[in-house]
């Protein structure tokens, strides 16, 4: 894989869809999925291969981590906590979070960026309009981005967030425009058939593109809650 530039992040939601065609526009690009137990992980992982056939990305990964599955300690890999709908999340972080999930995937990325001499990671971390994990936030890149230098053979390759200071209208708007095929995405974070309208998730995406002034080409099951 010597033409490859860039890796990206994709998990099979909005944002990193259009992480993805921004890249794919940008770079040879290779794509990575990462399965850690997820309640969605099956549908997750059907719209990242669909993603990555419309973009053309054809180097791809895709891998499993049982740790964070074993942890638990979040809805979204222990089924003994119900993922809460989100008129009921408050202002500290969710039971939506996974503990530190982001530096299992990117370590998974640094890893392989080393082995097919990539120099560039994107992600589709967003810091605004998002559930306020702790992962998200530049400072964490900043951080993780010291630590790739310190931490590999040669210390040149970066972790590029396009989208971290984006709004979510502001990435819908992106992706209606790069061409970003955002009927393909999952972001619900209970339901693999019909999106359940109501998780965080769920709610944070039909907002964005409610105030795009665009229709979310996802199914869901009625009424969603915005």
């Amino acid at each position: 894989m010597a033409d490859v530039q860039a890796i990206v992040l994709l998990s099979g939601g909005m944002d990193s869809c259009v992480c993805a065609t921004l890249a794919a526009k940008r770079k040879r690009t290779a794509a990575i999925h990462v399965s850690y137990g997820q309640r969605t992980e099956a549908r997750e992982r059907k719209a990242f291969e669909l993603i990555c056939d419309h973009l053309r990305i054809t180097h791809r990964l895709a891998i499993r981590n049982d740790v964070l599955r074993s942890i638990g300690g979040s809805a979204l890999t222990d089924l003994n906590i119900q993922v809460p709908e989100s008129e009921h999340i408050g202002v500290e972080i969710p039971v939506t979070y996974v503990p530190f999930r982001n530096a299992h995937l990117l370590s998974a990325a640094v890893s392989w960026a080393e082995v097919i001499d990539a120099r560039e990671i994107y992600i589709g971390a967003v810091e605004q309009d998002s559930s306020g994990y702790p992962d998200c936030r530049p400072a964490y890149y900043r951080a993780f981005n010291e630590v790739i230098k310190t931490g590999t053979r040669d210390g040149n390759i970066e972790i590029i967030t396009p989208l971290i200071g984006m709004r979510k209208f502001e990435i819908v708007q992106l992706g209606l425009e790069l061409g970003a095929p955002l009927d393909l995405t999952w972001s619900c974070y209970s339901r693999e058939n019909r999106a359940c309208g109501v998780c965080d998730s769920c709610v944070l995406r039909l907002r964005a593109f409610q105030e795009a002034g665009a229709e979310d080409p996802i199914p869901y099951q009625l009424p969603a809650k915005v």
